[in-house]
């Protein structure tokens, strides 16, 4: 092997043939390579409009200025992990033990890697929506597992629950979801949760629920944690974390709850990655979850109000379908309308009107002619945005003969 050779499972990791001629990691490098001075970027939050809370950074120095928080064991700080699980425990509604039910990660990005690692066998099947975060085929396709892709239906908020049920019946062991949809934003109902529960009990699946956005929603809107349903406690890893709706990116912090078997699994796969959560930040974790509910709810409106605005200002284009799930703070938008592929849809959006979007070729095999806006913006700028993006699409549109006039 020379140096420019890669091992097979780091092809496997680009996703080759996502799109036409590139792997989805050479279309996503091609991409940025192309974008002008002083673009916006809304692949991810705005942490300078929506900041953490002002109790994060005195609480990682009074950690960093004691000597003895400097390491941790892999799972973390037992007396952070007892706070976690404490008020874990309040939020998903069922009993944690902080010694084995709970691992501290860097971030949640490596509780996912670590929980898919210890869920998912080399050669065997996991079950992924269509769309979905855009981390998780690659994930699993680095480890050498198949993946199925099952619909997401937009219009009835739930899975193809027969599409998923045959996948479970064909042999797939795992079903890794997000919940909120990253990146459609659709919460699902307890309806819902309650059967996909039902299905992943009766074949004896694990699930891998990604709930990093659990606490961002929307008009009041119920959210039901699918470990807390009969039993799915002993076959859930849930994924949580203040890195989105906290702000908290910057201090890398993850959380996974599940059962101890799973958890040792993870620890063992953190052992000989990143070994453990920064171990100063692990101190935040303290407070999140505990006494940041009105901090929190001070901040929601804001969202909800970016939120109308992004639909408000998509409107005029009537042939745009935009899904702004009860969650998150992401767009879906369907542009199929177009006949294009969501490459040159990003591409034509980031030289256009200086915008990086995520192009929908991230998020599944079916997901062309669409792409991902994180709408977590300061208002005066993502008005401006949305105004020169309408203008781009709508010049395509007209070009496509879709309309005859741009709006």
């Amino acid at each position: 092997m020379t140096s420019t050779d890669r091992p097979a499972r780091l092809e496997r990791l680009r996703l080759p043939g996502r799109v036409a001629g590139a792997s989805a990691r050479d279309a996503d490098l091609a991409l940025i390579a192309k974008a002008p001075e002083g673009f916006l970027d809304t692949t991810h939050f705005d942490t300078i409009r929506f900041p953490p809370p002002d109790w994060a950074a005195r609480a990682f120095h009074a950690a960093a200025i004691d000597g003895s928080r400097a390491y941790s064991p892999y799972r973390g700080h037992l007396d952070v992990r007892e706070a976690v699980a404490r008020n874990a425990s309040a939020l998903l509604g069922l009993p944690i033990d902080p010694e084995g039910n709970v691992i501290l990660t860097a971030g949640t990005q490596s509780a996912l890697f670590a929980s898919i690692s210890a869920t998912a066998a080399e050669g065997g099947e996991i079950v992924l929506l269509s769309p979905e975060y855009l981390f998780d085929e690659r994930m699993a396709r680095f480890l050498g597992a198949s993946v199925r892709h099952v619909p997401l239906d937009l219009a009835a908020a739930s899975p193809d629950l027969d599409a998923l049920e045959a996948a479970f019946a064909g042999g797939a062991g795992v079903f890794v979801f997000s919940h909120p949809n990253n990146p459609t934003g659709t919460v699902f109902d307890a309806a819902t949760v309650s059967a996909i529960a039902q299905l992943a009990v009766a074949h004896d699946v694990t699930v891998v629920a990604d709930e990093l956005y659990c606490r961002l929603l929307h008009d009041g809107t119920p959210f039901r944690h699918i470990a807390s349903e009969p039993g799915m406690a002993e076959r859930t890893i849930t994924l949580l974390g203040p890195s989105k709706t906290e702000s908290l990116s910057g201090y890398r912090l993850g959380v996974a709850i599940g059962p101890a078997a799973l958890i040792d699994q993870m620890e063992d796969v953190m052992s000989v990655t990143s070994l453990r959560a920064p171990a100063y930040a692990q101190s935040l974790l303290t407070r999140w979850l505990g006494d940041d509910a009105d901090w929190l709810a001070s901040r929601q409106p804001d969202l909800t109000g970016l939120r109308a605005m992004t639909r408000r200002a998509l409107e005029p284009l009537d042939w745009l379908k935009v899904t702004t799930g009860q969650g998150t703070a992401y767009a879906w938008c369907d542009a199929s309308a177009l006949g294009l592929p969501s490459r040159e849809l990003a591409e034509r959006l980031l030289t256009d009107a200086a915008v990086l979007v995520s192009p929908g070729y991230q998020f599944g095999p079916d997901c062309e002619g669409c792409f991902r806006l994180c709408y977590a913006r300061d208002e005066a700028g993502w008005s401006s945005a949305l105004e020169r993006m309408v203008g781009v699409l709508s010049a395509i549109a007209v070009e496509q003969g879709v309309v005859e006039r741009a709006v």
